[in-house]
């Protein structure tokens, strides 16, 4: 039980879920080097899965360097320069892990699902095991605290002991493997201690 005396649904079988990811304006940042980053417009609609560089003045704008998050692990691996288009810094967030975990299970009903179109929204957490196809998300592995920058490599499967379970690689081995072929080390994960970002 919690302290509010609710019994509470992971104290037996599984971890609790890990912290959502809560985007915050890039101008509240001083350092954005390698942090993920989401782009757009409130309105319009919101890019993610990008990286940026530290923030650049020209003239009287701030602008933000962003690069896909391919290009930025291959420029990082092979020390490359790549070209980065500069986006104003307030069309720009960081994705932050909130300080405490997300609730665990998803919004049942679509009107729980709506959110602003002012900023991006939150991104909860969804248990591997009801995120549909897993091939290629970002996940976070639970088995030993929070270990994120991982991507799922596999559907879920029944190992030799007939455990269900996913094969999951680092970011850059996953990315490299597209530009390199060389295939990742990977690392089999239970389905109850992986969840979607």
């Amino acid at each position: 039980m919690n302290p509010e005396g609710i019994p509470d649904p992971f104290a037996d079988w599984a971890p609790r879920p890990p912290a959502p990811i809560v985007p915050v304006p890039a101008a509240s940042r001083p350092e954005l080097r390698g942090k993920r980053l989401v782009i757009g417009l409130p309105g319009l609609g919101w890019r993610n899965d990008l990286r940026g560089d530290d923030p650049v003045i020209q003239g009287s704008r701030t602008y933000v360097p962003i690069v896909a998050e391919q290009e930025w692990y291959r420029a990082e691996a092979e020390q490359t320069e790549v070209f980065a288009p500069l986006v104003p810094i307030e069309r720009v967030w960081v994705e932050t892990i909130a300080s405490t975990p997300g609730p665990g299970t998803p919004p049942s009903d679509v009107l729980s699902r709506l959110v602003s179109l002012d900023a991006p929204p939150d991104r909860a957490p969804l248990p591997a095991l009801d995120a549909g196809q897993l091939t290629g998300r970002r996940v976070v592995d639970m088995s030993d605290g929070e270990r994120r920058e991982l991507r799922a490599v596999t559907e879920l499967y029944a190992n030799s002991e007939g455990d269900i379970s996913v094969r999951v690689a680092r970011e850059i081995d996953w990315y490299r493997w597209s530009w390199s072929g060389k295939a990742p080390e990977t690392l089999e994960v239970p389905v109850h201690l992986l969840w979607v970002e």
